[in-house]
């Protein structure tokens, strides 16, 4: 069989794929509630009720999604968790009432938890250290790509053929994906297609020895997990303010309609793409102009996305609808960079076999985090305002950054041996 030269890169793009579906299922709540509100009859505090069953279900699914995609391995756990997702999303057309749709959001929040563990398993699997970096930046656009397509594409389906078409539409989307992934993914030691070159490329730096079971003890017994899990906790309700408010705020409070703001609503998602993508390759690059350490070089870019989170603290200072679009899209490109970094410590801090569980472990921080802040939005934005609540993403950034910078920061000079990659700096 023929050998496909770069195929790890192939592979990136194949689950990077099913990110973009994921993200984009999850986004069309958000873009249709300032209708979904009028046509099912729920208040602004009902609608964060909605959120909040799905960010709850995701929260504590994620672990066990991680684990559970450790444990069969990513070609069928990331199967299964794609066709229930997709599932689950079609379901939202059927809503009746605001029960009926948090009751359908905890159904996508279970499902959709296995995504982010099953992608950084597969940079962590088919990436060597030094490339992680650009590959978990280039994975982690996927969720910024999906956000970005779903409010022109979802509301011309909602204005063509209505709310539900959107939902079921989408959904579909990840059913086929799901088989797709069947069909073509396997692990480098099973891949008919991947030259010896490339594998051998692959499992540099990676160590030889047989993997161990994941075990929830070398995860949950480290200190740095706790550290990256306060950062993701703090850093997490920025993407979903982004996901489930902005169409609401910007409607509501600056005074767009929907098809005003379906021109400009992907321009924030935009901004997150270029924040993952640049992440990804400044790591490396303070390495090579600073020699510091692989784990400084990341803790460095995510500071450097803590202070450009100012933007939605700076929201109450502008009146023009579109400079507030301008500043959320400088704090979507500030949280791409930083998340983006925080799901590549996790590749340097833990073993491969422990990888997603990790991942699911700190996401359920994060999504914990942002449900407790999205509960809070919809019992405060009629009373203080949208703007003072967006101050406080600004503040949790530099805090995540203090929290990864005390524990992970490696306080002597190691020297980092980059081993030679083959099409780009990783």
């Amino acid at each position: 069989m023929a050998k496909v030269k770069g195929l790890r890169w192939y592979i990136l793009a194949l689950v990077a794929v099913g990110t973009v579906i994921n993200y984009l299922d999850r986004n069309v709540l958000g873009i249709l509630a300032p209708q979904l509100k009028d046509e099912l009859h729920f208040s602004t505090e009902q609608y964060s009720y909605i959120v909040a069953a799905f960010g709850f279900c995701y929260a504590f699914m994620q672990p066990v999604a991680g684990y559970v995609i450790d444990f069969l391995k990513l070609r069928l756990g990331f199967f299964i968790f794609a066709l229930a997702w997709g599932l689950a999303c079609a379901l939202h057309a059927f809503a009746g009432g605001w029960q009926s749709m948090a009751g359908f959001r905890a159904l996508l929040g279970i499902s959709e938890a296995g995504a982010i563990p099953s992608a950084v398993k597969t940079a962590t699997v088919w990436f060597p250290p030094q490339e992680r970096s650009v590959a978990a930046g280039w994975v982690t656009t996927g969720s910024s790509i999906g956000a970005m397509i779903a409010p022109p594409l979802v509301i011309w389906l909602s204005l063509t053929w209505g709310w539900q078409a959107a939902f079921m539409t989408t959904g579909l989307m990840a059913v086929g994906m799901a088989f797709v992934w069947l069909l073509l993914y396997r692990d480098p030691e099973r891949h008919h297609r991947l030259s010896s070159q490339e594998h051998d490329h692959i499992l540099g730096g990676q160590g030889t020895e047989p993997l161990s079971k994941p075990s929830l003890g070398n995860v949950l017994g480290q200190r740095k997990f706790w550290a990256i899990a306060a950062a993701r906790f703090l850093t997490e309700p920025a993407w979903q303010t982004f996901s489930f408010w902005i169409p609401l705020y910007m409607i509501s409070t600056r005074g767009m309609d929907i098809k005003q703001f379906a021109l400009f609503a992907w321009l924030p998602f935009l901004g997150s793409d270029l924040g993952c993508i640049l992440g990804g390759y400044l790591s490396p690059l303070l390495v090579k102009l600073f020699n510091m350490t692989r784990v400084n070089s990341r803790i460095a870019v995510v500071g450097v996305g803590a202070v450009c989170m100012v933007g939605p603290g700076l929201l109450g200072l502008v009146s023009s609808p579109i400079s507030a679009i301008l500043l959320f899209s400088l704090g979507a490109f500030a949280h791409g960079m930083l998340s983006s970094l925080l799901y590549a410590l996790v590749t340097d801090v833990f073993e491969k076999q422990d990888v997603a569980t990790a991942t699911g472990f700190g996401g359920m921080a994060g999504y914990l985090g942002g449900t407790l802040f999205s509960l809070l939005l919809g019992q405060l934005a009629s009373t203080v305002g949208y703007e003072p609540l967006f101050v406080c993403l600004s503040v949790f950034d530099i805090v995540a950054f203090l929290v990864v910078a005390a524990v992970l920061g490696e306080r002597r000079h190691k020297a980092t041996s980059l081993a030679p990659t083959t099409a780009r700096i990783g």
